[in-house]
């Protein structure tokens, strides 16, 4: 259960991936997380893990492409300092093949649902004591893309949901900075995950394609982006908002 004394994290798509790794680099950091996807067995999974390490979690199963169960979530969890906004798809095809309910997956959870809980997250937090807010340790942090800064191809809609919550980071920092609320993005490159690696050896084509735009010369880890979430979501950045990071060993540099 929720623990007043700790300040308290919600993840967004926390079952897997960057989620997973975020709710367990902010555990480490001494939050309470709250993990939210639609998998309550992946929950249940990294929960075990966070507490194994002596960390605080708990876990709601929550469809937020739905309004009703994000206004459940936020209704359930009393008191919010950080949200990681990083649930998120991709369905990869040529904008002449794309059929309507693909475009409407993507457009409902890559912008619609990232916004409404994004919307009653800070209704929560512009609440909070001021002297909280000035600490820095009240925030929203976007999880993006690189896709969001540049173009692919068969990743139009993709490309355009990025670009859009980039955006919206940056107006939302405007909103609320009055307010001693931070709101920045994360927006890495292709990762090395147990989810691609299988795709990666499939196509070695594409892969070797992706190391090639990579300055660095190989695929990021879902730890090192959320290295860089953690920072954003701590004192450190107090000054830091209307940001976005590229975590992509150069690809957008270019």
């Amino acid at each position: 259960m929720h623990q007043a004394s700790k300040l308290v994290a919600v993840v967004t798509g926390a079952g897997r991936g960057i989620g997973a790794e975020t709710a367990r680099a902010l555990a480490q950091e001494g939050f309470h997380v709250v993990l939210v996807s639609r998998t309550e067995a992946e929950l249940i999974t990294v929960q075990s893990s966070i507490e194994h390490s002596g960390g605080s979690a708990e876990l709601l199963a929550c469809d937020i492409t739905l309004e009703c169960e994000v206004i459940r979530l936020f209704e359930t969890v009393p008191v919010v300092h950080l949200v990681v906004n990083n649930a998120g798809m991709n369905r990869p095809g040529e904008l002449t093949a794309l059929n309507t309910a693909d475009l409407d997956a993507m457009l409902a959870l890559n912008i619609r649902a990232q916004i409404l809980v994004a919307r009653e997250a800070v209704r929560k937090m512009v609440e909070l004591p001021q002297a909280l807010r000035e600490q820095g340790v009240v925030s929203l942090v976007q999880v993006t893309s690189q896709m969001g800064r540049v173009g692919a191809a068969e990743r139009t809609i993709y490309c355009a949901t990025k670009h859009a919550m980039e955006g919206f980071t940056k107006a939302l920092a405007i909103e609320l900075a009055p307010y001693g609320v931070r709101v920045n993005a994360v927006a890495p490159t292709f990762l090395d995950t147990p989810l691609t690696a299988p795709f990666f050896a499939k196509d070695p084509a594409f892969r070797a394609s992706v190391l090639r735009r990579i300055p660095m010369g190989r695929l990021g880890t879902v730890a090192e982006v959320a290295s860089v979430i953690a920072f954003l979501a701590s004192p450190a950045a107090r000054f830091v908002t209307g940001e976005s990071i590229a975590v992509d060993g150069g690809w957008t540099a270019q």
